[in-house]
């Protein structure tokens, strides 16, 4: 019906998906593309309950290649650590409880968008928290 859109729009669409879908499930954004100092980035910081979480979200248009999930590799994840990190250095290192999610969208043309979450994805490494 429509045009196909970009992968930067479907992106986008992805992540407004999931802010929304995040906020009616009882969570406060804080953020979005937060960039860091230290090469690292997370889509979104949000609070849920007493916990900071840093939301990972991937959008697919087709589940061909798998679940979106899986393309949150080791490599991208050192990137949202990174950022999560730099973000609670920025609050000054905080005792807070953290946890790292993924947000999974799924946008097949002719459906109803998918989303799904993953709470606790996976963490930072034993000798990132060291002095916290």
């Amino acid at each position: 019906m429509g045009r196909r859109l970009s992968r930067p729009e479907v992106g986008l669409l992805g992540e407004l998906l999931a802010v929304r879908h995040l906020t009616l499930h009882g969570r406060r954004v804080l953020y979005r593309n937060y960039r860091s100092l230290h090469r690292g980035e997370v889509d979104i910081v949000a609070r849920h309950g007493s916990v900071l979480t840093f939301v990972e979200v991937k959008t697919r248009t087709s589940s061909a290649f798998g679940r979106p999930a899986d393309a949150v590799n080791r490599q991208k994840q050192q990137l949202i650590q990174r950022g999560a990190q730099d973000w609670l250095r920025r609050l000054g290192s905080p005792r807070l409880r953290i946890r790292f999610d993924i947000v999974e969208v799924l946008l097949i043309p002719g459906e109803v968008p998918r989303l799904h979450v993953i709470e606790d994805a996976f963490g930072l490494p034993d000798c990132s928290v060291t002095g916290r």
